[in-house]
């Protein structure tokens, strides 16, 4: 494939080179044109100085024949412009956007450009491992709207089967732990006891979704 990168930072040199590094060629623009000493000596792929959504900038990079195109430069409002622009001018099938505003993400995640929202991603991490005794997530998205958490299990849901569990919850179970090991769960998956329970959740739901795993199951 050839992937075209806008922005030649740390992120954006990182990239490339993992990308070429497994076949694919790559194209790297950025408008100052010292970023480019960051790519090794041994870099083989094409660099363009310039604007990244600068129609004539893209096509020196071969926009036009692009599988992928990421924009992850500094600048919100010029990695927005670039990523409209590959995808629709040059409909290039896949497209990441680097934001740092996070209301800024969930407008272009909702269009259809992924988008890495960085400043709360890296926040959220850095805070699970200073205190990782008092969170119960254990991941969440680079959008930062969807987190994997761990809920607690009441054993009155032991013997029954998570689906019914899932409906309670109004979300679905990503895995469980059960002696040890991570299992995917299926439709037949019944809870047993000692199981940890981990469930998909965004920010609105996860407290009810903690009330309802950790409360006995009501009565129908």
């Amino acid at each position: 494939m050839h992937i075209v990168i806008m922005g030649c930072g740390r992120v954006g040199s990182s990239v490339a080179h993992s990308l070429e590094a497994k076949g694919h060629s790559v194209a790297v623009i950025d408008q100052d044109g010292d970023a480019f000493r960051r790519l090794s000596a041994d870099f083989s792929g094409i660099t363009v100085t310039g604007v990244g959504f600068d129609r004539d900038v893209l096509i020196q990079a071969g926009i036009e024949r692009a599988d992928c195109f990421a924009a992850v430069s500094s600048g919100d409002n010029s990695n927005i412009i670039s990523a409209r622009l590959a995808r629709e001018t040059f409909n290039v099938s896949r497209v990441v956007a680097r934001i740092y505003d996070q209301n800024r993400a969930e407008v272009y995640e909702r269009v259809g450009i992924p988008t890495v929202a960085t400043v709360r991603w890296t926040a959220m991490r850095i805070v699970r491992h200073l205190l990782p005794g008092e969170t119960s997530e254990l991941w969440r998205d680079p959008t930062s709207v969807v987190a994997i958490v761990e809920a607690p299990l009441h054993p009155d849901w032991v013997g029954r089967p998570l689906r019914s569990l899932e409906e309670a919850a109004g979300t679905r179970a990503a895995y469980v732990m059960r002696f040890g090991l991570g299992v995917l769960p299926t439709a037949s998956t019944v809870l047993q006891d000692g199981d940890q329970l981990y469930m998909l959740v965004t920010d609105e739901i996860a407290a009810s979704v903690r009330k309802i795993t950790g409360s006995a199951p009501t009565a129908h």
